[in-house]
């Protein structure tokens, strides 16, 4: 008889439940666990993904992927480690994206009709969706996983949101800042399991534990955006010129900060210093501090127990990835001016 979960779990000295998370790659498993636990599976012979050979014939074998975007740094690698993951299963994807403008946010809603009968289950990658969407989607009768946000008891894949803000402020405040301006996404973007939600109440709490209050013009919105993190570094400086520091929700956003700091003509960071949220590729061609996280392995993540769900197994209610700073030449101490005074330099214009 071949071996099964609770053979490995036995031999390996640790529950089913780190077995399986041992072998699909998910977090809170040290290293010697997992090795441990793979060394046992493959000398029992354990087939460490049930998922597949335990899929009801007749299947798609088709996951409908909904994501606003493809061509940003999150979307693009949560969307890849799914594919990636979703492929070794012998699965493909049906990608399901959305237009969507500034000014008048997404151009339609999710439609359910788009999915019926083409896939076996559904992953959300960082799209907050309206209550009616997700009882819509899930009056399919698939299995749904939310990547980058979480809602209405869906099984979710996330950063630690307000841990990783709380981490960057405190990195900013630890190098003498007391003025942090914080870039965040879209000011309609109000749910409160959004990430950009999160990560403002993070900067803000880690702001108050340090005994500063940080006022509403320290606050400004960036759209996730190269541009809009350009722009929105003017607005925070023409309201809060005494800023020396900005933490950005985003790395896109923080390199668009970046950007604008030099059409200020500002120092990055003997003026100014910016931290992001990603660990993006460009970032280290520009020296940018981050909070560093895994995007594709929370794509995989995902992939897997949409996988589990449609073989019959039970997921856990989330699963929280943690960020690593990564530091690098865009933070240092705050200027040694008095606030306000390295505003007086003229602007430099091209020309």
């Amino acid at each position: 008889m071949a071996a099964g979960i609770d053979d490995v779990a036995r031999a390996a000295g640790v529950s089913t439940a780190t077995v399986s998370r041992a072998l699909r790659g998910l977090p809170n498993v040290n290293a010697a666990t997992r090795d441990r636990v793979r060394l046992v599976a493959e000398q029992l012979g354990y087939v460490a993904s049930p998922s597949a050979a335990s899929l009801a014939s007749g299947r798609t074998r088709t996951i409908g992927l909904i994501s606003p975007f493809i061509n940003r740094w999150f979307f693009s690698n949560v969307i890849e480690g799914a594919e990636r993951a979703l492929r070794a299963q012998g699965f493909d994807v049906l990608l399901y994206t959305f237009e969507i403008d500034r000014s008048a946010g997404r151009a339609y809603r999710v439609d359910p009709a788009v999915l019926r009968r083409r896939v076996d289950g559904i992953l959300v990658v960082g799209l907050p969706l309206e209550e009616d969407e997700v009882r819509a989607l899930q009056g399919l009768g698939y299995p749904i996983v939310c990547v980058g946000w979480g809602g209405y008891g869906i099984t979710t894949v996330r950063l630690d949101d307000r841990g990783t803000a709380m981490a960057a402020t405190r990195h900013l405040l630890g190098l003498g800042h007391r003025r942090i301006g914080h870039i965040s996404g879209a000011p309609d973007d109000v749910s409160p399991w959004s990430p950009p939600v999160d990560r403002a109440e993070g900067w803000r709490e880690a702001m108050r534990e340090a005994g500063i209050e940080p006022g509403p013009e320290l606050e400004v919105h960036g759209h996730f955006d190269t541009a809009g993190g350009r722009e929105s570094v003017h607005e925070l400086l023409a309201h809060a010129p005494d800023v020396t520091a900005v933490f950005a929700s985003s790395d896109e956003m923080a390199m668009g900060a970046i950007l604008g700091l030099r059409d200020l003509n500002l120092r990055v960071p003997e003026d100014v210093s910016v931290i992001g949220v990603d660990g993006h590729d460009m970032g280290e061609l520009v020296g940018l501090t981050t909070m560093a996280q895994a995007a594709d392995e929370q794509g995989a993540a995902a992939a897997r127990l949409v996988l589990d769900m449609i073989a019959g197994f039970s997921p856990p209610k989330e699963i929280v990835y943690p960020t690593e700073l990564v530091r690098r030449t865009s933070t240092g101490p705050p200027p040694p001016l008095a606030p306000g005074a390295r505003r007086a330099r003229p602007v430099r214009r091209a020309g």
